[in-house]
Parts: C-alpha cells; structure tokens; sequence
C-alpha cells in the first residue's frame, strides 16, 4: 500500500508538529512530573505523559479501530530521556500506520469507549484529526506549565518570549 492525499496530508502535519512537541518534551525534568498549578489540574508528568502518547493513539485507531480508554495501556516513562524515547515511538507508530493505508480507508468508523460503552463512533479521518488537535492543545498546556516553572520555551509557530531572535 502507501500513503494518498490525505494520508499524505496528515502525515505533512505531523510532520511539522513534532520538532516542537520534542523540543517541549526534552525540557520537562523529572524532578517538576509532581507540580501542580491547581488541585483540579493535571500532574506535569501525567501531562509530559499524554503529550507523549497521543501520536500512538492515531496508530491505535488504525490498526484497530477502537480505543477503550479503561484498557487502553498507558506507560509511565521516569525521565527525560525515556520521555523523548517514548514519544519517537509513539511518532514511529503513527507514521507507519499513516503509511500503510489509503484515503478510503479514512472513512472506516473509529469508536472511542470508556468500559466497553461508546463515547464517540465516528470516521476515522475525524478521529485522526481530533487526535491532532488534542495534541496541540495539550501541547499547550505543557507550555503554560513550563512557563510557570521558568522552563525556557521553545518557538512553535514563530518566536517565544525565550527564543527570539529579534530581540
């Protein structure tokens, strides 16, 4: 098989998106996955974590079709490292499964369960695509959290207030 316009497509935002999410990822020290900006907000690890991770959701909807949040496995890397290392992996996935189906194949249903009772069922080019954004957002968030631990963050779509080269 191989990759069509959207397949291509998706794989073109991916693309792009990841030197960013790595370079956020490369910056969180295990020693702040604890702090929490709010007793209602997430761990930054827990958030490091689901940044990580998300690519190898889109994988997960491919190959199978479904993903059962209660089951769906979820690692816990304990540094830096093994964080970034999880995250290529997770991309690796992704693409490879991107690669290996065509545009037809997008409009196959995809259903999002939580135990076994449906949450969403809907075309997968949507689900791919609400994966991404989620991402992004999550991606975010991360930031928001780094600023307020005084991690430099990293440009994403242009400079920030710690990489600008105008300055």
């Amino acid at each position: 098989m191989g990759s069509t316009i959207m397949t291509s497509s998706i794989l073109r935002e991916l693309d792009k998106e990841v030197p960013s999410t790595r370079n956020c990822l490369e910056r969180v020290p295990e020693n702040l996955y604890g702090y929490k900006p709010h007793p209602t907000s997430m761990e930054l690890g827990y958030l490091t974590t689901l940044v990580a991770q998300i690519p190898l959701w889109i994988a997960a909807m491919i190959e199978n079709g479904e993903i059962d949040l209660a089951t769906f496995t979820r690692l816990s890397p304990k540094s830096t490292t093994e964080m970034v290392s999880y995250f290529e992996d997770n991309i690796y996935k992704a693409k490879t499964s991107l690669h290996n189906i065509k545009d037809e194949d997008l409009s196959r249903t995809f259903t999002l369960k939580t135990q076994g009772k449906v949450l969403i069922s809907q075309k997968l080019e949507e689900s791919i695509s609400e994966a991404i954004n989620h991402w992004i957002h999550h991606r975010g968030q991360l930031t928001v959290y780094m600023r307020m631990n005084g991690i430099p963050v990293p440009s994403i779509y242009g400079p920030s207030a710690d990489e600008n080269p105008f300055k």
